[in-house]
């Protein structure tokens, strides 16, 4: 996926997490219960926010592993190629040097 994708999905995602939150907070404040019920329902409602919010991190963590991984390997073989034709070139400066002397 490219980073357009992930950053929309995770967008996405946060923003049905607090939608839904906002949602059921209301819900929750609306409905007739006692005070004890309404905490309690608020305490899970809270953990399980929570829960879902670590869930969401660790996937980012993950994806940021990932992507630093990749870009780290893409740089060595990067590095490599740059390194190999800028000894390519050094040779092939070496051998025109060469050659102009000889011509001399």
């Amino acid at each position: 996926m490219s980073k357009d994708n992930d950053i929309g999905t995770g967008t996405m995602l946060l923003s049905f997490l607090a939608g839904a939150a906002v949602g059921i907070g209301a819900a929750l404040l609306l409905a007739p219960k006692t005070g004890e019920e309404m905490r309690g329902k608020i305490k899970d409602l809270a953990d399980d926010a929570v829960d879902k919010i670590k869930e969401y991190a660790n996937e980012a963590q993950d994806k940021i592993r990932a992507s630093y991984e990749d870009g780290k390997e893409l740089v060595l073989e990067k590095k490599g190629i740059i390194t190999s034709a800028i000894e390519a070139g050094k040779e092939a400066m070496e051998r025109e040097k060469e050659k102009q002397k000889a011509e001399l």
